[in-house]
């Protein structure tokens, strides 16, 4: 139970409470941005929201269609933050930070897609103690 005595509902089969969802125009190209670049796993569709897999985590994608698109800001976790951060830029993604190695253990960069979001992509320093981390902005 969660304060203030609600409850969160339970979600369907394997998905989590909270899914992130983005939605955007011409959703069918950024779903196949997704494969390319971080090896997504999953299928555009056009009637109903693609659901992608990132690693062990979902995400639904979906066409605007008549709202607004709305941009999203994303820390994705992967094995390779250069090689993933190249294939971001040859998929049309714009670099906002250069690959950097940060003082709490992971090598990260950030890049904007063609749809506005923005991704933080890292690779974690298996080492570091979580607990005892400086977490930049």
């Amino acid at each position: 139970m969660l304060r203030g005595g609600h409850r969160s509902a339970r979600p369907l089969n394997s998905w989590h409470t909270v899914t992130p969802r983005l939605v955007v125009r011409d959703a069918k190209q950024l779903v196949e941005f997704l494969k390319q670049v971080f090896e997504a796993t999953g299928e555009y569709q056009s009637e109903r929201p693609s659901v992608i897999t990132i690693g062990d985590s979902m995400l639904m994608v979906s066409d605007a269609g008549i709202r607004s698109p709305m941009a999203a800001f994303l820390y994705v976790y992967v094995s390779d933050t250069d090689a993933t951060h190249r294939r971001a830029v040859e998929a049309g993604a714009r670099t906002l930070e250069s690959p950097f190695d940060t003082p709490y253990g992971d090598r990260r960069c950030m890049v904007e897609d063609k749809w506005g979001n923005t991704w933080q992509i890292a690779r974690t320093n298996s080492d570091r103690d979580s607990a005892n981390s400086t977490w930049l902005d």
